[in-house]
């Protein structure tokens, strides 16, 4: 019988040949133009080749100032759909689903200028104080996200994730650690959400394709949100039409957090029973075992695999081989698999 980490998984309409997702995970290779380089050209073909069934294009930043560094890939221009463009050809002739993150870094940029967040509170003391978004500015880059959900389009994406999670600028406006703002946009848990609220529903505008939200599930902190909160927010977000959530945590602030081998599914576990959407899992999952038990007990839908694929690109062969699970090869690679 084959593994469920080996069964097909059918996303709004996109079919994964399993469940295994490369989670998306800066490689800091390009540079001021944010274009697709050789090296991920390469760093994506890989996986694909080693048989993950979604592969999820780094953070990629929907306006200059929203890069994380100034080496990420970006999004906020007609001309970087060329290189994106080649990219999920690369995916996708290597047998993988092509998924993109797009995302603004919000406070925790740090790239070159001025940067922006929901509040002027700088992230730690290394950090610049970023400058209190303006409505106008909002507007901006809620309009921002509209037009990287076209060009994901145009590049032939199959699937976008919105990064609401880890800090970034669409988590500042979440959490009350760092939205101090007294409009119609911080306050209340109705007006942080706002923000979110009109990416998503700007970003359906231009597509119609399979939409994920990561989240960051708590802030690991008394005074930031909860599960229960995500609970509440995950919900409003699959009433906006998003059909997963992938579900992580932390990153808001500098905390000590405790990790440990899967410490983040039960997070996944509570928001898929809770509310009645697909999740997916992340944070630590490093054996076919492991991943086997979270979807056979259903705490998760679909398994995201970071740090193990960058230290072995054929981790689906791998974990095929603990769960005794036949997994056809690449046929150039038949003598070997």
């Amino acid at each position: 019988m084959t593994a469920k980490l080996f069964q097909p998984y059918d996303l709004k309409g996109v079919q994964l040949k399993n469940r295994i997702v490369m989670a998306p995970m800066c490689v800091y290779s390009s540079d001021h133009t944010g274009e697709v380089k050789d090296w991920h050209l390469h760093h994506y073909a890989a996986r694909a080749v080693g048989q993950v069934g979604m592969l999820v294009v780094e953070a990629t930043g929907v306006l200059p100032v929203g890069r994380i560094t100034e080496q990420d890939l970006g999004i906020w221009c007609d001309e970087q759909i060329i290189g994106l463009r080649k990219l999920v050809e690369t995916i996708k002739n290597n047998g993988s689903v092509a998924a993109i993150q797009i995302g603004h870094a919000g406070r925790k940029s740090t790239v070159q200028g001025e940067i922006m967040s929901s509040s002027a509170i700088a992230f730690d003391e290394a950090s610049k104080v970023p400058k209190e978004m303006t409505k106008a500015e909002i507007d901006e880059t809620v309009e921002a996200f509209g037009q990287a959900a076209r060009r994901a389009k145009e590049a032939g994406f199959d699937v976008i994730e919105i990064h609401a999670a880890h800090g970034y600028l669409i988590n500042q406006f979440l959490s009350p650690i760092v939205n101090k703002r007294q409009d119609e946009y911080g306050g209340s848990k109705e007006n942080q959400f706002r923000f979110l609220k009109e990416v998503v529903t700007r970003v359906k505008e231009d597509w119609n394709g399979p939409l994920l939200a990561r989240i960051s599930a708590t802030d690991h902190h008394s005074d930031g949100l909860t599960i229960e909160d995500y609970i509440e927010y995950s919900s409003e977000l699959k009433e906006l039409g998003v059909d997963l959530i992938d579900v992580s945590s932390g990153g808001l602030i500098t905390v000590p957090i405790n990790i440990f081998p899967g410490y983040q599914i039960s997070y996944a576990e509570k928001i898929k029973h809770a509310v009645d959407i697909d999740v997916g899992a992340v944070g630590l999952i490093t054996t076919g075992l492991q991943a086997e038990e979270i979807l056979q007990n259903e705490r998760a839908d679909l398994i995201f695999i970071g740090r193990e694929l960058l230290r072995d690109p054929y981790w689906p062969r791998t974990a095929a081989k603990q769960l005794d699970t036949p997994l056809v090869a690449p046929v150039q690679y038949n003598r070997g698999w």
